[in-house]
């Protein structure tokens, strides 16, 4: 009876130092968790001199409109994120999709803790008609230096 019950004790001290891992695993992400970051106050303007002069897509086969997206990005972390794709959907005056086969549209380099200004440069096929619509935009980045 006695080794019954010692074995039960250890099975819930077991339990419980892995239930406390991995509460602290979660609420004290490691460097390279995934941070997801808003992104608000949209806007995008042509590229102005030589940035993207003589754009082309697809292998030089067609020719490309060179844009700037700008926004607000709100990273609460609490932490500098480094290596932030952009994700985020482009709509031309009528409605299509531009990027239809990619989501991720750019990255930056870093986004500080708190709220800091953003932009990326994207190409746009040249027959695309303007004004262009900017939807479902959002970052996502690492709290630790990743290679690229």
């Amino acid at each position: 009876m006695a080794i019954a019950n010692l074995k039960n004790l250890v099975k819930i001290l077991q339990i419980s130092v892995l239930s406390i891992l991995i509460s602290v695993w979660m609420f004290n992400a490691p460097a390279w968790a995934n941070i997801q970051i808003k992104l608000t106050n949209l806007s995008y303007e042509r590229c102005t001199g030589e940035a993207g002069k003589n754009m082309v897509l697809g292998g030089g086969m067609m020719s490309a409109k060179c844009y700037v997206i700008k926004g607000l990005a709100n990273n609460t972390s609490g932490k500098d994120v480094h290596n932030a794709d952009i994700f985020g959907r482009i709509y031309d005056a009528n409605g299509n999709d531009i990027m239809p086969e990619r989501g991720r549209v750019g990255a930056v380099e870093e986004i500080p803790t708190g709220k800091s200004d953003f932009q990326i440069m994207v190409a746009i096929p040249a027959e695309q008609p303007e004004p262009l619509e900017l939807k479902q935009f959002k970052a996502s980045g690492f709290a630790g230096k990743v290679r690229r």
